[in-house]
């Protein structure tokens, strides 16, 4: 697997290039260099104290961190929705931050929509320094061109709540509402996550336990929808080893309300690295190590010309948990410049509920 086709939500890697004035070198690493040497750019090291406001905020010494919403939704009819919104901010080149055009700072946006009978998305970039895309921490805004996440009346610096989110493509657009009670939650070990066993990692937190509502359409055709949404923040300069060629990844609302994330590194040699974070209905967020996690494709969906397992049985006996995971809509395919699969997921077996699997290098 070529290094150029690692994009995703969690290590973008590519369209981006485009813009950029150093284009060749950077689109020969993958545009982010997921997996290649960061020299120059800051490190992610255990130990770190992530703080609020200042963490909502971009970093701009690291390489790479994205801004990504996904959520579970439902009409008056029942009928389930997903809407994803991500915001992705890459350096080219570590060093003093320059102002306007100089500016060293690319931004790329994805947004998506899928019911079952359909998946719609749209992409959009970004030069930084010129006010066409950028984060603010305090008040929080996080925005490229008409798109946006902001922070409403009252938001609270430990819940990024209540927030709007909107965005809109050639056949679709939304507007939503997120409300939280409870605070964010550090992923990993106190938001150290490691991503392989020889120190590639990242700085993670969550806000799972979002409550959406609000209005979108598709072809121009209104729905109020209701629902679950989850947070994600990463920011790092080289979140994957050489040897990693993609990832899977689960954000699961199980209806008890606990709150379960997931991921598996593939690795070239068979000898995948896992990791995960149990959440309880209190915020406690506990991690899982490698080794009692068991994630297995058991089928597969033929999309754009490639085959991703749309289907999963995913094991933690330390919890009880043994569930078996259906997408909503197989075709969930983000034809974007780097394409990966991404859409919302229902469970059953132990336990039940919603999520998102977003699934790379395939």
């Amino acid at each position: 697997m070529s290094a150029d086709f690692r994009l995703s939500r969690r290590g973008f890697a590519g369209g981006l290039a485009f813009l950029a004035l150093s284009a060749k070198s950077s689109f020969a690493q993958g545009f982010a260099g997921l997996g290649t040497d960061a020299g120059g750019f800051a490190s992610v090291v255990p130990g770190n104290r992530l703080t609020f406001p200042g963490d909502l905020g971009p970093h701009p010494e690291f390489r790479i961190e994205w801004w990504y919403i996904t959520a579970n939704l439902k009409d008056s009819n029942d009928a389930a929705y997903g809407v994803q919104w991500t915001l992705f901010r890459q350096a080219l080149a570590p060093g003093a931050q320059q102002q306007g055009w100089a500016s060293p700072q690319i931004w790329m946006g994805h947004a998506a929509m899928t019911r079952a009978d359909t998946h719609r998305f749209s992409e959009t970039f970004a030069r930084g320094g010129v006010g066409q895309a950028g984060v603010e921490a305090k008040p929080f805004r996080a925005w490229i061109d008409s798109w946006e996440m902001r922070g409403l009346d009252g938001i609270s610096d430990t819940t990024v709540a209540p927030l709007e989110l909107k965005a809109s493509g050639a056949d679709f657009s939304y507007v939503l509402r997120l409300d939280a009670e409870r605070p964010l939650v550090l992923q990993g070990d106190a938001g150290f996550s490691r991503k392989s066993e020889r120190g590639q990692a990242s700085y993670y937190y969550s806000q799972p336990y979002f409550k959406a509502q609000g209005i979108a359409t598709i072809d121009d055709k209104p729905v109020q929808l209701a629902g679950l949404a989850w947070l994600d923040r990463e920011w790092s300069s080289q979140p994957l080893a050489s040897d990693q060629t993609g990832w899977d990844w689960f954000s699961l609302h199980l209806e008890q309300g606990e709150k379960l994330m997931l991921f598996r590194l593939r690795q070239t040699d068979g000898q995948n690295y896992f990791s995960g974070n149990w959440i309880t209905n209190d915020g406690k967020s506990t991690q899982i190590a490698s080794d009692a996690i068991t994630m297995t494709p058991t089928a597969s969906t033929d999309v754009a010309g490639r085959s991703a397992p749309t289907q999963w049985t995913i094991i933690i006996p330390s919890r009880g948990l043994n569930i078996q995971s259906t997408p909503l809509n197989a075709r969930s395919w983000m034809a974007t410049s780097f394409p990966y699969w991404e859409g919302p997921i229902s469970f059953r077996g132990s336990h039940t509920g919603v999520g998102y699997l977003e699934m790379t290098g395939y």
